[in-house]
């Protein structure tokens, strides 16, 4: 009867073979493998049975680290989501975290080996994103992050394809201030009475009708024109209307 294999060797051995693999991919075979853990082609074998179970564990070692870098990165801290977010973006796309969003891009176009990654590749990050964005959208936390994680994986995906980094990085610095709430000088008022930058001010009384469309005007500070009330149109409506949508 052969040995049995020791557990301090075969997780050696998993470890150098998940380096691999997250270094260059999953075509390498066997020797290659061998190689980079200090081994033979038959000792990976004997220890992991066949060259299918041996990149399906080395998949599970590499999500584990993957999960727990990304985690790390998504998990809220004490700043503006925003913030951890744009953080989060630069260790996805650089040295730590590329390596994992070459493999696992392969993994989602193919699972063979992995049948049940595409479901788990999207519901694993759901949760972390959610709780990140609930401080500062309430209710809307779970659409948000949808949102957020289609927009990431979308940019990802595009990044992949063509290499374009300066226009993805633009495209996700563009979300994040979308995804950022625009409070009027009163934010943090306890009573709650916060408004949204550029919305119609409250009139004196709710009989008095509002301001039209085109009388939405950015005021100097010596202005005395109510922005309750209906002046003439103004000649320039291209220069001195704030936009409202």
């Amino acid at each position: 009867m052969g040995r049995r294999p020791q557990r301090e060797i075969r997780e050696r051995l998993l470890a150098a073979c998940t380096e691999h693999v997250l270094a260059h991919g999953l075509a390498s075979g066997l020797p290659a493998m061998a190689a980079t853990a200090a081994t033979s082609p038959r000792m990976l074998v004997y220890h992991f049975g066949t060259r299918e179970r041996l990149l399906r564990e080395v998949l599970e070692e590499a999500r584990r680290r993957q999960l727990q870098l990304f985690h790390r990165a998504l998990s809220p801290q004490d700043e503006p989501y925003e913030q951890t977010l744009a953080r989060a973006w630069v260790t996805f796309t650089g040295p730590e975290g590329a390596p994992f969003l070459r493999l696992f891009g392969r993994v989602h176009d193919d699972p063979g080996l992995w049948p049940e990654f595409r479901q788990a590749a999207t519901t694993d990050w759901l949760p972390v994103l959610e709780q990140g964005l609930r401080a500062r959208h309430g209710d809307d936390a779970p659409a948000l992050a949808t949102t957020a994680l289609a927009v990431i994986r979308g940019l990802l995906l595009d990044r992949d394809a063509t290499g374009d980094t300066t226009r993805t990085d633009t495209a996700f610095t563009t979300f994040l201030r979308l995804l950022t709430p625009t409070r009027a000088e009163g934010d943090g008022d306890p009573s709650g009475n916060t408004a949204r930058a550029g919305a119609l001010p409250a009139c004196a009384g709710p009989s008095e009708k509002g301001p039209p469309a085109w009388a939405v005007q950015r005021q100097s500070p010596a202005s005395s024109t109510s922005p309750c009330s209906d002046p003439p149109p103004p000649s320039g409506l291209g220069t001195d209307i704030t936009a409202t949508l």
